[in-house]
């Protein structure tokens, strides 16, 4: 019976948790691009804006240990555009009592770039692009199941006579575009 009561609580305990995270994510994440607007056959720049809840770290892209989680996004494939690159930050390594070892960690603000190429022949429109950034919030204490925030922007496409105005340039100057 004391074993019931255990497992009961512990149930409890874990639905709580699972229930807290829906409602109140660690990570929150939108998209911005570049410029207003893109051109056909032209790269198109995209700035993902992440912030992790304070208390909690994601793992960086490239996990210090083989069998932590990364953090990756992921954007759906497109008639009208492809990825040509995912530019990710350099994680800050941090000592947590449960590793010998610093871990290379995302922490606070995260921001991510995207390069895409529109195709040769986009018709001039409006274009909704879908993306996911995954991960797997941790604090000095556990780790949450991996998560997910869905991304959505639209990508308006003008003719080439019609030039591109600049967005958020204090953003995309952090972004290592190479």
């Amino acid at each position: 019976m004391r074993m019931l009561r255990v497992i009961a609580i512990f149930m409890l305990v874990a639905t709580g948790i699972a229930w807290a995270q829906g409602n109140n994510p660690v990570v929150e994440a939108h998209a911005v691009m570049s410029t207003d607007a893109a051109h056909a056959n032209s790269t198109v720049k995209l700035a993902v804006l992440a912030q992790v809840q304070n208390g909690y770290h994601i793992n960086d892209h490239k996990p210090s240990l083989d069998y932590l989680i990364p953090t990756a996004l992921k954007v759906d494939p497109s008639d009208q555009f492809t990825v040509k690159d995912v530019v990710y930050p350099k994680g800050t390594p941090v000592k947590f009592a449960f590793s010998d070892l610093p871990l290379s960690v995302y922490q606070g603000d995260l921001t991510l770039g995207v390069v895409l190429q529109s195709a040769k022949a986009v018709p001039v429109g409006s274009y909704p692009l879908k993306a996911k950034l995954s991960y797997q919030a941790c604090n000095d204490h556990a780790c949450l199941p991996p998560a997910s925030v869905p991304l959505t922007v639209t990508i308006k496409v003008v003719p080439r006579s019609v030039p591109l105005k600049s967005n958020e340039p204090n953003i995309f100057q952090r972004i290592k575009f190479e």
